[in-house]
């Protein structure tokens, strides 16, 4: 359809949605637990003209990988025939989702969809999702997120990644008490020496009173920040930990989008961000979040969904630190590289997602 300008409108034409529960080489441990698989909805949107836009995914929770694959494809039938521009697309998804509200894994779909038509954009343009935001793809310094925690193997693990050149490691914590968050710790940072970074998550696995009584003790093991030490909707309990904290505060990965920023700006919850593009509502919701955190000057970093968020990272004003943990490399047909402790957003169009067809059907011919 030729709209005033004669420029073509394109439109949705279908959207598919295929739940793969990957089994990666090694378990990611974490305060809750071990995750053994990487729960996947791969999202292709198409257009009337024949253009495909790609994204993923993650439930983390297997049980809730097939409802979040069929709600993705019921919201897209009722995308066909609508413009594929996102500012549309997510008017035309809140309308479906109004008297359900867009939470949960509502807002996953849609983040996913957001996500797909942004990278649809970028390849119909012949550019790099970074240089259609207004960026340009250039080099994030990365960190590596470890898979163990168990003192002896994440030393080993750690050990391997700052000899493949990273600068920056983060090892999860929170498994009993303060003595195996230290064991744990100090083996790492016996491998990886006094001037590689070392982060530390506890993934929510503390109260306020026993995040503080860790942390005061701690901040004389020079980290570079400590990552969500309590339960991540306590805005004021994470800002009680941040005033008597000496080291740096990490938050974000769990924040839903652009509201959630600004609370936890506003209330000085923590020094620095970490930005989840599918939790804040897709490239769309990242660009708001970005905005708002960039106005108060706050540092961020980026959460799993690494191809997406390199060209993210790139176009952000405040960009930190770029995690690195492959949770899809397995069944794409070109991983994202990372060389010398830093990833660069490739130059092709889109977001540079191109699934190895061969690999994906092996695996889904496998969970069946």
């Amino acid at each position: 359809m030729s709209g005033p300008s004669g420029n073509t409108e394109r439109r949705i034409a279908r959207v598919t949605a295929r739940a793969l529960d990957l089994i990666p080489e090694r378990p990611t441990e974490t305060a809750a637990g071990a995750m053994a698989t990487t729960p996947l909805v791969l999202v292709d949107v198409v257009t009337d003209d024949g253009v495909t836009g790609h994204a993923y995914l993650r439930t983390y929770a297997s049980a809730a990988l097939r409802p979040l694959a069929l709600l993705v494809g019921e919201l897209g039938e009722g995308l066909r025939g609508t413009s594929a521009a996102p500012v549309d697309l997510e008017a035309a998804l809140r309308g479906q989702l109004r008297l359900l509200g867009t939470q949960g894994l509502a807002g996953l779909a849609m983040a996913g969809l957001d996500m797909a038509a942004w990278d649809m954009l970028a390849r119909a343009a012949q550019v790099p999702l970074a240089t259609l935001l207004g960026g340009r793809p250039r080099a994030i310094p990365a960190y590596a997120s470890l898979r163990t925690m168990r003192p002896d193997a994440a030393a080993e693990e750690a050990a391997e990644l700052v000899a493949d050149g990273f600068r920056a490691i983060k090892v999860k914590v929170g498994r009993t008490d303060l003595d195996a968050d230290l064991a744990t710790i100090r083996a790492v940072r016996g491998a990886i020496g006094d001037t590689v970074a070392l982060m530390i998550d506890y993934n929510q696995s503390l109260t306020v009173p026993e995040a503080i009584a860790r942390i005061r003790v701690l901040d004389g093991e020079g980290l570079h920040w400590v990552e969500e030490p309590t339960d991540a909707e306590d805005v004021d309990g994470h800002a009680r930990i941040r005033a008597v904290a000496g080291t740096p505060v990490q938050l974000g990965e769990n924040w839903t989008g652009p509201s959630d920023v600004a609370r936890c700006i506003a209330a000085g919850a923590s020094d620095y961000a970490t930005f989840d593009v599918m939790k804040l509502g897709g490239v769309t919701g990242w660009l708001r979040a970005a905005a708002i955190a960039g106005t108060a000057r706050v540092p961020v970093s980026s959460h799993s969904f690494g191809e997406v968020s390199a060209h993210l990272l790139a176009a952000t004003p405040t960009a930190h630190w770029f995690e690195h943990l492959d949770h899809v490399g397995p069944i794409l047909a070109e991983p994202l590289p990372v060389r010398d402790g830093h990833v660069t957003a490739p130059s092709t169009p889109g977001n540079g997602l191109q699934w190895d067809e061969d690999r994906v059907e092996h695996e889904l011919a496998r969970s069946r």
